[in-house]
């Protein structure tokens, strides 16, 4: 089965950085190249929110909350997707998810894909 491991969260500072890795395996039938991934994140009392996703084909987007500051890119020799997050602030205090699927689409439904156990991102002074 696919299986997603995430890594990098931690406390720091309003105005650091840090960079969170999303490891897959596990595919059946495709390899890594063909998988589209997205990174969500979810806060106390707070709806999941979708962060950033890149396709196959490294086609990218990003929530309006995070453009400018957070920068998504994959390594398809390392089957990692890495989220590059600058200017943290205190809202972006959350737990980060890595979440996988054959499309975009798929990333995005939420019915669909698979998703990592998260890790946590703390923002404050």
């Amino acid at each position: 089965q696919v299986q997603l491991a995430e890594s990098g969260g931690g406390f720091v500072q309003p105005g650091g950085s840090l960079r969170l890795s999303c490891a897959v395996s596990g595919f059946s039938g495709f390899t890594f190249d063909y998988y589209a991934i997205g990174w969500f994140r979810l806060a106390p009392g707070k709806e999941r929110e979708a962060v950033s996703c890149i396709g196959s084909s490294g086609g990218t987007s990003y929530s309006d909350s995070v453009k400018g500051r957070f920068t998504i890119s994959r390594d398809n020799a390392g089957d990692t997707v890495d989220l590059q997050m600058n200017s943290l602030e205190p809202e972006d205090t959350a737990v980060y998810f890595c979440k996988t699927g054959h499309t975009l689409y798929n990333v995005m439904s939420a019915t669909m894909g698979y998703w990592g156990q998260g890790t946590q991102v703390t923002v404050s002074s």
